[in-house]
């Protein structure tokens, strides 16, 4: 196979799947949403099936791209956030961990599909069936890796909310308010970590083992049940 073809088949194996797990983790924020009483993601046109609505130029493209170019350990990037008026929700405080909760749960539900679906590959023809077990094969390790990141507990992620939607007034209102700083507080976990730990002669990547663990847990966790391991 031509570098031309093999990186086009690289990047349809790997697109689709992150593309999928984007949109429908997207979607279904705006889809529960609706459901308790808010319907701003829905005006805005983000309960949809179209990745373009859900796509952000920098968070989606450019900064997983920045990181292969480096050749991070672990990747990382992110989607539109979709509108949710907590206020308009029929329990604010409440409905906001379901609302939030929703992302990570659809990304496992479809992590659990693609290993089901799996099993189907064999049914088809050698060259379709490689590029089916890779789309599946990477739709897991996606969907799962999405899953556990966004579940950790700093607002904006998907876990922060929960997180302030569980916790006791006096824990959740200073977590809150880390929201505006936690997209750079990562950014900075990401690279300036890092690269202080080179420096200092450190390892200071704390991603691979945060996530890693947990991630690795799933995936044989998911495997098992659906009759893979």
């Amino acid at each position: 196979m031509s570098g031309f073809w093999s990186g086009l088949y690289t990047a349809s194996v790997w697109v689709i799947p992150v593309l999928l797990a984007i949109t429908l983790h997207e979607a279904a924020h705006g889809y529960v949403a609706l459901k308790l009483g808010d319907d701003t993601a829905l005006s805005a046109g983000r309960v949809t099936f179209n990745p373009l609505k859900h796509i952000d130029r920098f968070g989606t493209i450019l900064l997983p791209a920045l990181l292969l170019l480096v050749k991070s350990p672990f990747l990382f990037g992110y989607a539109k956030p979709v509108p949710v008026n907590f206020s308009r929700l029929n329990n604010p405080r409440r409905d906001m961990v379901w609302v939030a909760a929703a992302g990570p749960a659809t990304n496992l539900i479809l992590a659990t599909v693609s290993a089901l679906l799996l099993h189907l590959v064999d049914l088809l023809p050698r060259t379709a069936a490689l590029w089916f077990d890779d789309n599946l094969s990477n739709s897991v390790l996606i969907n799962v890796l999405l899953a556990i990141f966004n579940m950790l507990p700093l607002p904006p992620l998907d876990g922060g909310r929960v997180a302030v939607g569980l916790l006791p007034d006096a824990l959740a209102f200073p977590l809150a308010r880390l929201e505006r700083w936690g997209l750079f507080i990562i950014i900075g976990a990401l690279f300036l970590l890092p690269w202080l730990g080179g420096r200092l002669g450190v390892n200071l990547e704390i991603f691979p083992w945060l996530i890693g663990a947990p991630v690795n847990y799933l995936i044989h966790l998911i495997a098992t049940l659906t009759g893979h391991g």
